[in-house]
């Protein structure tokens, strides 16, 4: 928990846009879609390499998401280790996000089987990037019942769906694309006319979300969920406490 707590006071201080700065190289090719979705799918994807009795989190679509400089880098772990170093506290802070969420993906990713293990109808996840739980995960794609809902702000979005056109060949039945600007927009209207039932069991995911959005929006999300699920329904999601700044 330490650890994790100078990694969120890091890069409070560092900020975001430092971080982009200094992984220009390896966005440059990132698209018009989240740089943030493109440095998550790199780690799930630099995990994913690794021997399966030693990864913590296993991604196979991941590939398909990240820059040919971020699949590149991934085939000399020297060279790689050589710019974190270079970098100085950027560099450690991007190694300390790497790992935080690689650990994250997998606590994630094991409360969603245990959800679908438990009957879970719907999974819905905010600000989804280019998370693949809908995708990689057994249960949502071989249901005919089971509905995934993903949403995202439109640009993004937009080009998520592309990929998965690439990958699939089209869009998976199974998944509905919600696009939401959550900051601006209100989420449970956008839900509901996108065919959520709010009578069926459902999981809500935010991950890596909360912390970049203003309180009154978190606020609203929080309040949408609320007044649109039915008894028995979860959500998970992580932030950064305030103690962290």
């Amino acid at each position: 928990m330490h650890n994790s707590c100078a990694v969120m006071k890091m890069q409070k201080q560092i900020g975001m846009t430092e971080i982009y700065e200094s992984s220009k190289g390896l966005l440059e090719n990132a698209g018009p879609g989240s740089k943030t979705a493109v440095i998550v799918a790199g780690h799930r994807f630099d995990e994913s390499q690794k021997p399966e009795d030693e990864r913590i989190c296993y991604d196979p679509y991941a590939v398909h998401f990240v820059t040919p400089e971020i699949r590149e880098l991934n085939k000399d772990p020297l060279k790689a280790k050589a710019m974190l170093e270079s970098l100085g506290n950027v560099g450690i802070l991007l190694l300390g996000m790497g790992n935080s969420t690689r650990a994250r993906v997998r606590y994630f990713d094991d409360f969603v089987k245990a959800s679908i293990d438990k009957g879970l109808e719907q999974l819905v996840i905010l600000g989804a990037g280019y998370d693949t739980r809908a995708y990689r995960i057994e249960g949502p794609h071989d249901r005919g019942n089971f509905k995934v809902f993903e949403v995202d702000h439109p640009t993004t979005q937009g080009a998520k769906k592309e990929k998965i056109k690439e990958i699939f060949g089209e869009l998976p039945d199974h998944v509905m694309y919600v696009p939401v600007d959550l900051r601006t927009e209100i989420l449970g209207e956008r839900l509901l006319g996108s065919g959520y039932d709010r009578s069926k069991q459902t999981l809500f995911i935010m991950e890596g979300l909360l912390m970049y959005l203003p309180p009154k929006a978190v606020d609203e999300i929080l309040s949408s969920i609320v007044n649109n699920s039915a008894k028995g329904c979860s959500i998970i999601f992580d932030y950064y406490p305030e103690s962290g700044s």
